[in-house]
Parts: structure tokens; C-alpha cells; sequence
């Protein structure tokens, strides 16, 4: 029989882990496809504030849930989770 090799608190702690590198990149991903539209309009992004920039990729990201995956594939690869993080480890 296998027994799980980690308490309930440090499994909620991987998990939690886990959704904060995928938001990140999930986050990133869509600052950069604004930056993106920015710029093939012609505007200067160095010009738009910071956090106009930030409204735009939230409303992005909405537009655009499939960049979570994305991410969590991306978190995968980059080595920055082991595994998926509904995954059990034993």
C-alpha cells in the first residue's frame, strides 16, 4: 500500500506554489500580447502607464483563459514545478 510521503498542509503549500508560478506566467503572457497590440498600433509602449498596461492584459487574460494552460505547461517545462499540481505525490 502507498502512503503519501507528505502532510495535507505541505500538499495545500505545493499546490498553492504551483497556481502562483502558473499565474505569473499567465499574467506575463498577456502583458506581452498587450505590449504586442501596442506597438502594431503604433504606439510607444514606454509612453503608456504602467498600469493602463495592466488593465489591458487583465481584460486580456479574461479574454484569454486558455494562457493558463499554456502557463502550467510552460511552468512544467521550465522546471519550476515537477509535476502537475493535481497530482498526488506518494
Amino acid at each position: 500500500m502507498a502512503t503519501r510521503s507528505l502532510s495535507p498542509s505541505r500538499v495545500a503549500q505545493k499546490v498553492r506554489e504551483h497556481r502562483h508560478a502558473v499565474l505569473v506566467l499567465a499574467r506575463l503572457a498577456a502583458k506581452k500580447a498587450v505590449q504586442e497590440q501596442l506597438r502594431a498600433q503604433g504606439v510607444r509602449v514606454t509612453l503608456v502607464r504602467p498600469a493602463e498596461i495592466t488593465e489591458r492584459a487583465k481584460a486580456y487574460l479574461e479574454q484569454h483563459p486558455e494562457l493558463y494552460q499554456q502557463s502550467l505547461e510552460r511552468a512544467l517545462r521550465m522546471g519550476l514545478i515537477k509535476q502537475h499540481p493535481l497530482a498526488i505525490e506518494r
